[in-house]
This record gives structure tokens, C-alpha cells and sequence, in this order.
């Protein structure tokens, strides 16, 4: 299940990954990455793009929250869709995966992550 919502004039991309798509995420070999750095708000410093990384954190790697923003020319991504299933960007074919990190195409940098934290088991609060 994905949703997108909209946070400070910005879409956000919020998706309960299935259990399969958490461990192909996963399988991911860092070196296989365009770019390996997780772009969480969340983590200190440049931490490497590991799926854990880019997810909401132990015990809640299903969930991804990301500014859905492409990060080639700022195009809003089709969601559970491109190579990788995760998201797509038809102007410029950029392919993400399910942890939002870039897999193919002219984007430069992975999605970004905003500050967040989940209130209950069903609210997620953002900034």
C-alpha cells in the first residue's frame, strides 16, 4: 500500500512495503547503487543507502517516507512502477526502487527522507 500526500507544497511518498519487497531491497549490494548515501534526515552524517537507512528504522522496515520529488529535474515520479517496482519518472526515465534509492537513469541522488516520526501505529508525523 502507498499513498502520496502533500507537506510543505511537496508531495510525500509514504508506502508499506509488501515482506518481498523489503528483502529484495535488501538483497541490494551497496557498490550496485548510483548513489550510496541514504539521504535520511532522520540518521546522522552520510550514512551508506542500506535499505534499513532509507526505511523507518528497526522493526518498522516496511515503511519508507520520502519527499517524492525526482531529484534529476524535479518531476514527481509515478508510484509501484519502473524497473525495480518502486517508483518511475516518465519525462526522463529515471527508475527508483522500493526504497526510493536510484537504479537507472539521469537522477543524480537517491529520494530524500524528511525528518518524521510515527505518533501511533498509524500516524506518521512529518518535520
Amino acid at each position: 500500500m502507498s499513498l502520496t500526500a502533500k507537506w510543505r507544497g511537496r508531495p510525500i511518498f509514504v508506502r508499506n512495503r509488501t515482506p518481498e519487497e523489503v528483502q529484495a531491497a535488501q538483497a541490494v549490494e551497496l557498490q550496485e547503487l548510483k548513489d550510496p548515501v541514504a539521504r535520511n534526515a532522520n540518521l546522522l552524517g552520510e550514512q551508506p543507502a542500506t535499505d534499513l537507512a532509507r526505511s523507518a528504522g528497526e522493526g518498522r522496515e516496511n515503511w519508507i517516507v520520502m519527499i517524492g520529488v525526482c531529484t534529476h529535474l524535479g518531476c514527481v515520479p509515478l508510484g509501484e512502477a519502473g524497473d525495480f517496482g518502486g517508483w518511475f519518472c516518465p519525462c526522463h526515465g529515471s527508475h527508483y526502487d522500493t526504497a526510493g534509492r536510484i537504479r537507472k537513469g539521469p537522477a543524480p541522488e537517491n529520494l530524500a527522507i524528511p525528518t518524521f516520526e510515527f505518533t501511533s501505529e498509524t500516524i506518521v508525523r512529518i518535520g
